[in-house]
């Protein structure tokens, strides 16, 4: 999901040999040693280099100009904040109290001027840095500051609470600014306080605006040092008061200073709570306050046993550093959300515990649902669980299903119905053993029923239009509750009614809901009420067209509809969205003219004869290219969401040949660099889209539990399940640096010309064996009309 407002794309050229940091250069051994946090902190990846736990409440990691945090070409760092998204689009995504040590006398007059409220405006007291020596791995980071007579800050993170250590090399009196007014650019601050408690600790709150423009939420914190600090002060909006103990207000420069009369290191350590002051302070207690050096250790140690899940072999290493790094990115999220002791926010507004389980929050599942679910359903199944959990926790205590769930809110971002095939896959993969009624009567409400007008959620917002005509109408100025709602982009909400319908028609026949699996599957078809056979475009016929309310096309005022303009369509247009239908492809062939015609349209739509020419080139220059360049495109778009599985719709069509180039020429975009993620990475989505296909295969259909394979990246790949048991992945000769194709395939032994596998082939411990060829007139593998799974809700 992206920004909904941006000036323009970024164009920088930044280039693996000009920005890689030092800490890219990866021993093969240690898969910590492979990832480059740096990777996507460039060019709207949106990612933050700083330290986290796996899936931690709490991250330290420095805050420059941007929006989502750091910006690798920036010069000066403004603060290192304890709370971050990574690859998140919209502009309020924390930074939240921020801290940076400083050195220099402070009062009226002195180098800090109090009687200056500029003073202490962050983009004011901001240091320089330098990349030398500048360290990103999981759990641990490092720069040093070249202003103040040299500092090196050092970050690392348990699951509660973040760390800092400065070295000052300046010797004498040292300080460290909280600063609580102010956070990362573009996320209004709209009240805060700072309390001195002793000479080692400080708290305070952020009240802070949630993601996409939701409502304003509290954070409290609460830091210790562990070296007193000799004297004090805070700040106003009126400026600063020496000695002072504590402030609090509304908007404006808030913050206090602690002055440490030795300078030399000191270490600090944050913890936050969403629920109060008391969960801040439990969670301090939890993390003990320990030495920098052994939470280091400790969350390394979880990093290494979390990254060790799959194990790779062949490629180049900077192949190994994109697949770890990748891997990293999917286990940031979703988020802990409750304290150390079981209590968190609920969606009702009151506090709740979870016990013997982790709540967690921050669902961007118009993203996760297409890759980052399935991973980690498949690797990390006991998280998967409460994940699912907490999403039915949400719907008993806020009264519906989320769909962008931020802060114990919901905002109601993006469009569709993503919750659906979200839980589908959840319960598909087990995730849901003992609470399949409960999330099945949840599930069909969300489908059938609209939220009432008392609630925060919006829903299927167009449900109303869908039920009785089989289509949401288009009508952007239909009423919203949040940033989106679904007739404003009536088309694609219809795309993704259909198919969450149609995963959740899967999930009914198992539970022996017959007639309700029966309805559901038709309406998993009812995206053929918007294909429109008389629209023309670049030589094809056939395209979905929006209809608005009463059922007539919507045709725009100044010229007839052209399924590449933006109408109707959310962060895409019909070229994008028309292969969003993979739970009826031979539906969708069919309209689009018979086998040959569809393939033709993908031959297009990827520009395939370019690609097998030159694959890097055509994905950097033929593809869509800039992160937010969502319309007026008749191409593959890499950098979003909606066409992520379309390279499958090739094997799903009969030509899997075509899906492994299509795919080797995407990987081109995911590189070892500052802007070595293609358009935002999306709380892990981009990343774990990566992950599966370099793996070789990808949960094109939701609810189905089936992987469809393609050329492998990696020689040898070992995923470890849980289960005790390994499902390998040999592919003698891959190399990513070339075009190669599947000439065959050996499951267990056996020969196979099936271009799929089914979870449960997973994780009984299959090895697939499979072989390669770089001559596309070898690849006959998997073309016979038996190869592809079955679509679940063909006609």
């Amino acid at each position: 999901m992206r920004s909904r407002v941006l000036a323009g794309a970024m164009a920088l050229a930044v280039t693996a040999a000009a920005l890689t940091p030092v800490a890219a250069q990866a021993r093969p051994a240690d898969p910590l040693d492979a990832v480059n946090t740096f990777i996507g902190t460039q060019d709207e990846g949106n990612t933050f280099p700083g330290a986290s736990a796996p899936f931690g409440m709490v991250q330290s990691s420095p805050i420059t100009t941007h929006y989502a945090g750091y910006l690798y070409t920036d010069t000066a760092i403004r603060g290192f904040g304890h709370f971050f998204l990574s690859g998140a689009g919209c502009w309020e995504q924390g930074g939240l109290v921020s801290m940076l040590p400083t050195t220099g006398d402070i009062g009226p007059g002195a180098a800090f001027d109090t009687s200056k409220p500029a003073t202490f405006d962050q983009a004011k007291y901001a240091a320089p840095y330098t990349h030398e020596g500048e360290v990103g791995k999981p759990g641990y980071y490092k720069v040093h500051l070249t202003g103040y007579g040299g500092i090196d800050v050092e970050t690392t993170a348990s699951t509660r609470s973040g760390v800092e250590r400065y070295s000052f090399d300046k010797s004498g009196p040292a300080n460290v600014f909280v600063n609580v007014g102010q956070a990362n650019a573009k996320e209004p601050v709209s009240g805060s306080s700072v309390r001195i408690i002793d000479d080692h600790t400080i708290a305070g709150t952020v009240e802070s605006q949630a993601f996409c423009g939701g409502k304003p939420y509290t954070t409290y914190f609460t830091t210790k040092f562990d070296q007193p600090f000799s004297s004090y002060g805070t700040w106003s909006p009126d400026g600063g008061t020496p000695g002072s103990r504590s402030a609090q207000g509304g908007a404006g420069l808030r913050g206090a200073w602690l002055t440490f009369p030795k300078g030399g290191q000191v270490t600090a350590t944050t913890s936050i709570s969403q629920v109060d002051a008391r969960g801040a302070d439990t969670n301090l207690a939890a993390s003990r306050v320990r030495p920098f050096e052994a939470v280091k250790n400790d969350v390394q140690r979880d990093w290494r046993r979390e990254l060790s899940s799959v194990d790779i072999t062949g490629g180049a290493p900077d192949d190994r550093t994109v697949f770890y790094t990748s891997l990293y990115h999917a286990f940031l999220q979703p988020l802990t959300a409750n304290d150390a002791d079981g209590r968190y926010y609920g969606f009702d507004k009151k506090i709740h515990r979870a016990i013997g389980w982790t709540y967690y929050d921050f669902f961007s599942l118009w993203d996760t649902y297409r890759s980052q679910n399935q991973l980690l359903a498949l690797l990390k199944p006991d998280r998967a669980r409460d994940v699912a959990k907490s999403i039915l926790a949400i719907h008993d205590q806020g009264g519906w299903l989320p769909r962008w769930a931020y802060a114990s809110q919901e905002t109601n971002t993006m469009t569709g119905d993503p919750v659906t095939p979200f839980l589908v896959d959840l319960w598909r993969f087990g995730a849901l053993s003992g609470d399949e009624m409960h999330a099945y009567q949840a599930l069909l409400q969300n489908s059938r029923e609209i939220p009432p007008a008392s609630s925060p959620f919006q829903g299927r917002s167009g449900n109303a239009s869908y039920q009785a005509g089989g289509f949401v109408q288009y009508d952007p100025n239909f009423p919203k509750k949040g940033q989106d709602t679904d007739p404003a982009h009536g088309a694609s909400a219809t795309l993704e009614y259909a198919l969450a319908d149609c995963s959740l028609s899967v999930m009914a026949s198992a539970l022996g809901r017959k007639q309700d699996a029966k309805q559901l599957a038709a309406k998993g078809r009812t995206y053929a009420t918007l294909w429109d056979p008389s629209v023309t475009d670049r030589g094809f016929t056939g395209y979905f067209r929006p209809k608005v309310t009463g059922g007539s096309w919507y045709t725009p005022a100044d010229g007839p509809y052209s399924p590449q303009g933006q109408d109707g369509f959310h962060e895409g247009t019909a070229w994008q969205y028309q292969w969003l239908v993979q739970q009826d492809v031979p539906g969708l062939v069919a309209k689009m003219g018979g086998a040959a015609n569809a393939g033709k349209r993908l031959d297009d739509f990827f520009a395939y004869d370019d690609l097998v020419k030159d694959p890097a080139k055509t994905a950097h220059e033929k593809w869509v290219v800039g992160p937010y360049d969502y319309y007026k495109q008749f191409r593959y778009n890499p950098n979003n969401e909606p066409d992520l599985h379309s390279p499958w719709m090739y094997t799903l069509t009969g030509q899997p040949w075509k899906t492994s180039a299509v795919v080797r020429a995407a990987h081109t975009l995911f590189t070892n660099a500052p802007n070595g993620v293609t358009g935002n990475d999306d709380l892990g989505t981009m990343s774990a889209w990566y992950v599966f296909s370099a793996l070789g295969l990808y949960p094109a259909v939701p609810g189905t539990g089936n992987f469809v394979l393609n050329a492998p990246r990696f020689a040898k790949s070992v995923l470890h399940l849980p289960n005790g048991r390994d499902f390998t992945i040999n592919a003698r000769g891959a190399s990513g640096a070339q075009l190669q194709y599947v000439s065959g395939l050996r499951v267990n032994g056996t020969a196979s010309d099936k271009t799929f596998v089914s979870l449960e082939q997973l994780r009984r411990g299959s090895t697939l064996d499979f072989s390669l060829t770089g001559d596309a007139s070898k690849a006959t593998w998997g073309t016979s009309r038996f190869s592809a799974p079955a679509s679940p809700c063909a006609g």
